[in-house]
């Protein structure tokens, strides 16, 4: 049985103490052991990434960028290779998998323009004979914990930016499919980053709190449930570091009548049971207003009868398995409670088997229609295949929906009318909103950022990290000798 271990100041690290099985979710098998952190391995990954700061943080950014360019042709390169692990421990499919190291590559692009993105400003003559320049600098150690539903694509948006800033990066992943993470690392250290400036450590809480409270711990970047998002940046913030930690989803698609709905409901169906509704920007709540409902949901039932579910590695397979037993309990018991308590469930493929894969962790798509505010499937992430369908009267209701509910990742809306897409871009109460486009995740030149309890903190990731991974320092200078004398007033320039 492979163990996955530590990668820690450029090697591998033997594994010691306890260890957890990562299972296939396609078969419920266990395909390898992780090693899980103690406190000795813990100081010694934060004892790495200090030793590394100095040198890397004094590299020219010019520099920094070149092995940077070489990590973005290595992942490229391995990509295939990167969207089998995720596959094989995650559950997606290998084109969806693809898709998601894609998206990672893009980062690392961004972050290789570090030169000329991290640059400050000056400001001559800001008083008389007197100049301002500000400059930005890295924080030094910083740590990036990530969920397991992306386990490339948000290590390399948190990495990416936090290495090109010149801090030095440690990354705790999911132990649900940390395989890809420690790959991530090996193509690091053949791009030619030094030891230590990217690490990764394996663990559950007791790790993470660990990590959060070492003092050399500059900054925390999360992304996870919004009751963990919260704990960590409680927890981080009480120690004085700075913190960004993004959380849960329930992310809803307005439907027009004017719009296509045919091309509306292929977009709900593909945001919403694609990745089996395993992303923080899936599509949970279909919003149809002023009467289409009926027509929707007629065609959403078509497509989500359907889809082919199966094993990630099957190309016939359109979505695979959730990632564990215990998120395919949940999801079935959300379903039936909905059921219980009197939903219209249209389409009921939550308890589904796939022939062959009987142990394997699968739901099928499910519909749930006349859903209302008050519903617990309504008020509840779900991360499943699970589109529930709200029915309002007018836009100003469906609105309204998206402003009052706890979450506030993205939002969309599908329609034909350019004063209601208007409206609908000014007014919804989402980080994220899609015109015509069922997961408005930016493209990496922007910010992936939500409202609401689904972020604490006021960066994002991709461009708007910059931010996050430096602070800035301001410096006032003069260069007039002639000028002498002593003045107890505090002066306006």
């Amino acid at each position: 049985m492979t163990t996955i271990s530590h990668w820690i100041d450029g090697k591998s690290i033997a594994p010691t103490g306890e260890t957890l099985p990562v299972l296939d979710p396609a078969t419920g098998k266990t395909v390898a052991e992780v090693a899980l952190a103690d406190t000795d391995t813990v100081k010694q990954v934060v004892a790495s990434a200090s030793a590394a700061f100095p040198a890397w943080r004094d590299l020219p950014a010019s520099r920094r960028a070149q092995a940077l360019y070489t990590f973005r042709e290595l992942i490229r390169d391995h990509q295939d290779e990167l969207a089998e692990m995720i596959t094989r421990e995650h559950g997606k499919t290998l084109d969806d998998a693809r898709g998601e190291v894609a998206r990672g590559i893009d980062t690392v692009e961004l972050a290789c323009g570090v030169p000329g993105l991290l640059k400050g400003e000056t400001s001559e003559q800001s008083g008389r004979n007197i100049d301002t320049i500000s400059t930005l600098h890295p924080l030094g150690v910083v740590l990036g914990i990530t969920p397991f539903n992306f386990p490339v694509m948000i290590p390399l948006m948190m990495a990416s930016i936090a290495i090109a800033a010149g801090n030095t990066f440690i990354l705790k992943p999911s132990e649900q499919d940390p395989s890809s993470a420690v790959r991530i690392a090996e193509l690091a250290k053949e791009a030619g980053l030094p030891d230590g400036v990217f690490n990764v450590v394996h663990g559950r809480q007791q790790t993470v709190e660990a990590l959060i409270d070492d003092p050399e711990v500059a900054g925390v970047s999360f992304v996870g449930s919004t009751p963990v998002a919260h704990s960590v940046y409680r927890r981080a913030a009480a120690a004085g570091k700075r913190v960004q930690a993004f959380g849960g989803a329930k992310n809803h698609l307005v439907v027009m009548p004017d719009a296509s709905i045919e091309a509306a409901a292929d977009a709900i169906s593909s945001a919403g049971f694609g990745a089996a509704g395993q992303r923080c920007m899936a599509i949970s709540v279909a919003v149809a207003v002023g009467g289409v409902g009926d027509e929707l949901v007629a065609a959403l039932k078509k497509r989500a009868e359907a889809v082919v579910v199966g094993p990630g590695y099957d190309g016939r397979s359109e979505i695979g398995p959730v990632v564990s037993a215990a998120a395919q309990q949940r999801i079935r018991k959300i379903v039936a409670d909905a059921k219980s308590a009197g939903a219209d469930v249209v389409v009921d493929r939550s308890t589904e088997q796939v022939s062959g894969f009987e142990d394997g962790f699968f739901i099928g798509p499910t519909l749930v229609d006349h859903v209302t505010d008050s519903d617990d499937i309504y008020r509840t992430e779900v991360f499943g295949p699970v589109v529930s369908v709200v029915r309002v009267d007018t836009l100003d209701e469906a609105l309204q929906l998206i402003h009052d509910h706890e979450y506030g990742n993205g939002a969309s809306i599908f329609t034909n009318s350019g004063g209601a897409a208007r409206k609908f871009q000014r007014e919804a109460c989402a980080g994220m909103v899609g015109i015509n486009v069922p997961i408005p995740v930016p493209v990496a030149p922007y910010a992936v950022a939500g409202w609401k309890n689904s972020v604490f903190g006021d960066t994002g990731l991709n461009n708007a990290a910059w931010k996050f991974f430096t602070q800035p320092k301001y410096v006032t200078s003069r260069w007039d000798e002639a000028v002498s004398g002593i003045d107890f007033g505090f002066r306006p320039n």
